[in-house]
């Protein structure tokens, strides 16, 4: 994604490589089988020195060149890659749900990014690497490092480290040729005050920027789950450059989503979503990314921590109806998120939901077979 790209704004469609260098629970439960488990740092701390063996042959497996190879054959031509703040190694602040250890990430996750990118280089692939977990957890999410604790808003070591890590990711892989974006932090909770997550954003830019020009590489931010309006007249041009607004659009978290049917579904996604974006790209003054949606409408498939009941649209359907209705749905998730600079399905693969992973929804036919 080298200079010439990024000055003309290059339509960025793409998928996410989540639960490769972050685990997930419910997209890889054949890791956690027989553990009490819920996200990778608790992983870490109950296998302990059985960590390092299960893990690396998990990120040798799980996405493969092969892989990189597919999905630049499908049209797309982005990868958005979750790491953890600990990709580096032990140089990370404690926490308590380490426990005795305190350092027990397993180590070596940088050498399978660094061939990652080299891969994506390889096949024309742009990357937006995105830090996922954060010290001490931005969200309470399995996705965050730390189900159920939301501290990384309350000690000052925990910025630090943040802002260290995005800028050791940018001196490491400034100038390469597959590096498009590094997206700042994923999925801040609501509850984290704006104004901090704010002067955050400011802060990690100014590190991003001491490696990485505004002509080569994106900085992108997430919304927080707040509205867009929160940040009206915020990293505007010509002040700073190539800054990117991330938002994630999902239809099963939601009571009232969930209750929906599909026309509602429908509606909600060619209609709300599309009108959403016209009003971003109108009053935002920055582009904006879709970084993640899938096809999701089963609550339970993804309940490692949600409540019932998980009634959902499609469960009454026949497999004829069950199809249509899934290539429905992405039809008009997709001719929203089009509005947009661009977006990344979530996520290229799972174990065991179909909606959620996007090679088997292509090979379902229910997302198109080509994406240029």
């Amino acid at each position: 994604m080298g200079t010439e790209q990024s000055n003309s704004r290059r339509k960025l469609r793409g998928v996410n490589l989540g639960s490769w260098l972050l685990l997930e629970k419910w997209m890889v439960p054949s890791l956690f089988e027989g553990l009490e488990a819920t996200d990778e740092t608790t992983w870490c701390a109950e296998l302990g020195e059985a960590a390092p063996e299960r893990l690396r042959r998990h990120w040798d497996s799980f996405i493969t060149r092969e892989d990189f190879a597919w999905i630049a054959a499908r049209g797309l031509n982005a990868v958005r890659i979750p790491v953890g703040h600990w990709i580096f190694g032990p140089d990370y602040p404690y926490h308590p749900k380490y426990g005795a250890n305190p350092h027990p990430f397993v180590t070596g996750g940088i050498q399978v990014l660094d061939r990652a990118m080299d891969w994506a280089g390889e096949f024309g692939l742009g990357v937006v690497l995105d830090l996922h977990g954060a010290p001490g957890c931005q969200n309470g999410f399995d996705n965050g490092g730390i189900k159920d604790v939301c501290e990384w808003h309350t000690k000052v070591e925990y910025l630090e480290h943040t802002l260290s890590v995005l800028e050791r990711l940018a001196g490491r892989y400034r100038g390469h040729r597959a590096l498009a974006a590094i997206e700042v932090l994923n999925e801040p909770r609501w509850d984290v005050p704006t104004d901090y997550l704010k002067a955050f954003y400011l802060a990690a830019y100014e590190r991003i920027r001491r490696h990485c020009p505004a002509e080569q590489v994106a900085v992108v931010f997430h919304d927080g789950f707040r509205s867009y309006r929160e940040f009206l007249g915020f990293m505007q041009p010509p002040q700073w450059q190539n800054v990117i607004f991330d938002l994630h659009r999902y239809q099963c978290f939601d009571r009232r989503d969930i209750d929906s049917d599909i026309y509602g579904h429908l509606h909600k996604a060619a209609g709300e979503w599309r009108d959403e974006a016209d009003s971003i790209n109108a009053a935002l003054g920055l582009p904006a990314i879709c970084g993640e949606w899938s096809l999701g409408l089963d609550l339970k498939v993804v309940s490692l921590w949600a409540e019932g009941p998980y009634n959902h649209a499609l469960e009454h359907m026949d497999g004829f109806q069950q199809d249509l209705a899934y290539r429905a749905y992405a039809a008009a998730q997709l001719l929203s998120f089009e509005k947009y600079l661009g977006w990344f399905f979530w996520s290229y693969k799972t174990e065991t939901t179909p909606a959620w992973c996007f090679r088997d929804c292509v090979e379902r036919g229910w997302l198109p077979s080509r994406f240029d």
